[in-house]
Parts: structure tokens; sequence; C-alpha cells
């Protein structure tokens, strides 16, 4: 199992990427919303103001997915996220990372949780 990671710069895009998940069979995700690194320094931090003229103002915050995944499920989704969202490795797009998960307590049977070890 893994945790994968998912960062999306274009929240229009979240409705699409979870159609996709559910037709992965990836059934749970946890989404926040969430906000980079420059966006915050160009607002609250007056040294760093002109990073704004390479910040849109109206761009919306990140939305950031949280889902555990089996093994065989981490290539289809990183996929399914670089044809929604582009070419990841492209500017303004997102990012997508997983982390391995060693244990998973609250996540239902059917998708591979129980109380111990998996």
């Amino acid at each position: 199992m893994h945790l994968l990671i998912a960062v999306v710069n274009d929240p229009e895009k979240v409705d699409e990427i979870m159609s996709g998940y559910l037709e992965l069979g990836i059934t749970g995700a946890t989404i926040i919303n969430s906000e980079g690194m420059g966006r915050v320094l160009s607002h609250d931090i007056p040294i760093f103001a002109g990073l704004q003229t390479l910040i849109s103002r109206s761009r919306p915050q990140n939305r950031t997915i949280f889902s555990v995944i089996g093994d065989d499920k981490v290539q289809p989704a990183i996929a399914l996220l670089q044809e929604v969202c582009g070419d990841l490795t492209g500017p303004a797009t997102g990012i997508a990372f997983t982390l391995p998960v060693d244990r998973v307590v609250g996540l239902a049977p059917e998708l591979g949780g129980d109380q111990g070890t998996i």
C-alpha cells in the first residue's frame, strides 16, 4: 500500500480526477485546500512582493488529494493525474508523490485496511 499525495494547481480538475480514481477502483480520498510557498511569500512577506508578478492574483488555492492505494494502482493513478493536469514536470500543473504505508487503521476492509500491519 502507498499514500498517494497529489497537489493539483487547478481546482476545477479535481472532479475529473475523482471520477478517474473511481474508474481505477480507488474509492477513498481526502481533499484539502492548500497554498504554495510562492503565493504565501508574495502576499505575507514584503521583501518577496516581486514574486506577485509571477503569480496571478486571481488564481485560486491548490487542492491536495490524499489517498491510500494498493501498489498496483500507483502507476495508473499517476498516469491519470498527468492526463488530467498535464505534464507534471511543467510549471503550474502540480506535483504527485507516494510514500509507503506500513499500517492503516480505519480504512474499510474491502480497501485493504485492518487493525494491523498490511
